[in-house]
């Protein structure tokens, strides 16, 4: 598992861990209970503080996404696909009508909005 931390991005650290560990989950290359490294090996190999991998463990615990045995470590929970896609669905229905509400503010038309999208979801 391979985790890329940006400095200059505007995301805090723990949540470009969450991030990029959750979407390693989504696409399968974690799998179902696969060992994540501990938390202090992963600040480590990081450079960051301990604290901030904790908080990131916590919170994909909370998630679902992972769990952790004292002693042993934390784990790739087992996932529900079919909720997780309902989940994105949901967002990505909430991020669409925002979208649909600036489009007709500074009016553009359906059809612009069409090609604009498949533009960007071509690239």
């Amino acid at each position: 598992m391979q985790i890329i931390i940006s400095n200059s991005s505007k995301e805090p650290i723990y949540e470009q861990i969450i991030n990029q560990i959750k979407s390693s989950i989504l696409s399968g290359d974690l799998k179902e209970g696969a060992a994540l490294p501990s938390i202090r090996q992963l600040a480590k190999d990081l450079q960051i503080s301990v604290i901030t991998t904790k908080r990131a463990y916590e919170e994909l615990e909370k998630s679902g996404f992972i769990y952790s045995i004292v002693g042993k470590g934390s784990f790739v929970a087992e996932q529900n696909l079919e909720v997780i896609r309902e989940k994105k669905l949901k967002v990505i229905e909430e991020q669409l009508s925002a979208v649909i509400v600036n489009s007709k503010e500074i009016g553009l038309s359906f059809g612009e909005l069409q090609e604009l999208l498949k533009l960007l979801y071509e690239e």
